[in-house]
């Protein structure tokens, strides 16, 4: 999300939201995206940080105008932002401006902030800002020349994932008796003799992209791939 100006308080608003969709752990692509037109001047240093300008958001709605399409965007959702009280503020302080009936974000989704995650967790960067828990599990960043709001959520999925994405032990006897042994009658043998497997050898880039994943899933926690 990004801001006209400082901290809500003062009287900023938010100018561009941008929020993607993850259902079991995947991004489905489908995403909420929009520029707003503030009323007011954006400061400079703010242009310098996000390169939205006046003249650029002439045209663009008010947040009034996708208030409703936003709300059934995030309704009954889980929405992860980094250093969601701030984020937050400012979307309370949209509703209010619109309708103090409206209620706040909590009142629509549960919220999740991925900084205070990152503080709890160890083994993390004394930094832990998105770019600096990007750069921890190895997430391009490359295309990220300014705050845009869409791919910094694009990005901030990636680092959740990363995040909450560490393996548990594998119950391999998982269902099987206590009996040690009763499920010896069980097992049936084919009589017949069976034709060996193909074997298919992974390719050098599989093999990268392979050890690229682990990487990721060994910095946020165990790997019992590498153990």
């Amino acid at each position: 999300m990004n801001r006209e100006g400082g901290p809500h308080y003062q009287g900023h608003r938010i100018i561009e939201i941008g929020a993607v969709e993850i259902i079991n752990r995947k991004l489905t692509g489908r995403h909420f995206h929009v520029y707003l037109k503030p009323d007011r001047e954006i400061q400079p240093d703010a242009i310098d940080v996000h390169g939205i300008t006046d003249q650029f958001l002439l045209d663009k709605p008010e947040y009034k105008q996708v208030h409703q399409e936003f709300i059934e965007f995030i309704d009954g959702a889980e929405l992860v932002a980094h250093n969601a009280p701030f984020d937050v503020g400012f979307m309370d302080q949209e509703f209010a401006l619109l309708d103090s009936s409206i209620g706040n974000t909590e009142q629509y989704c549960k919220v999740t902030d991925t900084l205070a995650m990152a503080k709890r967790m160890p083994n993390m960067p004394a930094r832990k800002n998105l770019d600096a828990l990007a750069k921890h599990y190895t997430i391009d960043t490359s295309a990220r020349v300014l705050h845009g709001a869409l791919l910094d959520a694009e990005i901030l999925a990636d680092v959740y994932l990363a995040m909450t994405g560490g393996q548990t032990a594998l119950q391999f006897n998982a269902g099987q008796s206590s009996d040690s042994d009763g499920g010896a009658e069980n097992i049936k043998r084919l009589a017949t003799e069976r034709k060996s497997l193909k074997v298919l050898h992974a390719t050098a880039d599989e093999i990268e992209a392979h050890n690229s994943r682990l990487d990721i899933v060994e910095k946020a926690g165990s790997c019992l791939w590498r153990q």
